[in-house]
């Protein structure tokens, strides 16, 4: 069975019949325990879903449930965080909305890397904070200096109705490196910025 089809119905199972163990999911599937725990692996690493608990079946160790992520499951999460926004920025004056967005941004990057580090490291770091955040980051050399790949919008369900995101974005990295960044690339869910 191709790979994309194997997932697919994992997740199709998973939607119809909200817990699974992998080897339910096996005998339903008609593959080996060992296949459904491979896919499930990969599919609990992209985040689309996620053990929900384990039981004791016998001897031997804990089998684990597994279940569809949040996003997966279907939550309401993007329409919150569109009337938030509208709530929040649409009730201050155009002039301090650079500055609230600035400061969200500094709230989901914590600390600022420190111009004394080198620049390697803090994008080393900024990557990885940024993946944590789900950008699916990267970032490569480049003529006219490094750049940030973010690989996907976390916010792509609202991006259309809040391009004001982006400029959050900008201030997420300048906070994380500690210096000047300009978006040189919007590509559908990907973006690309040139440091310095």
């Amino acid at each position: 069975m191709p790979v994309t089809t194997a997932r697919q119905k994992i997740l199709a199972h998973l939607k119809k019949n909200r817990l699974a163990s992998a080897q339910e999911i096996a005998r339903a599937l008609r593959v080996t325990a060992a296949d459904a725990r491979h896919h499930l692996g990969i599919l609990a690493s992209d985040g689309r879903v996620t053990v929900v608990s384990q039981r004791v079946e016998g001897r031997g160790r804990p089998v684990k449930v597994y279940g569809l992520a949040g996003a997966l499951a279907g939550d309401n999460l993007p329409g919150l965080l569109e009337a938030a926004l509208e709530e929040w920025l649409g009730g201050l004056p155009p002039s301090k909305r650079e500055q609230a967005l600035a400061s969200l941004a500094g709230r989901m990057g914590g600390a600022a890397g420190a111009e004394s580090v080198p620049l390697m490291r803090r994008l080393a770091s900024t990557v990885e904070r940024l993946n944590q955040l789900h950008y699916q980051a990267r970032w490569e050399a480049g003529a006219e200096g490094p750049r940030v790949i973010l690989g996907q919008c976390p916010y792509a369900a609202i991006i259309g109705r809040h391009p004001e995101l982006c400029q959050m974005d900008s201030a997420l990295l300048e906070g994380l490196l500690n210096a000047h960044v300009e978006q040189r690339v919007k590509l559908g869910p990907m973006c690309g910025f040139l440091v310095g």
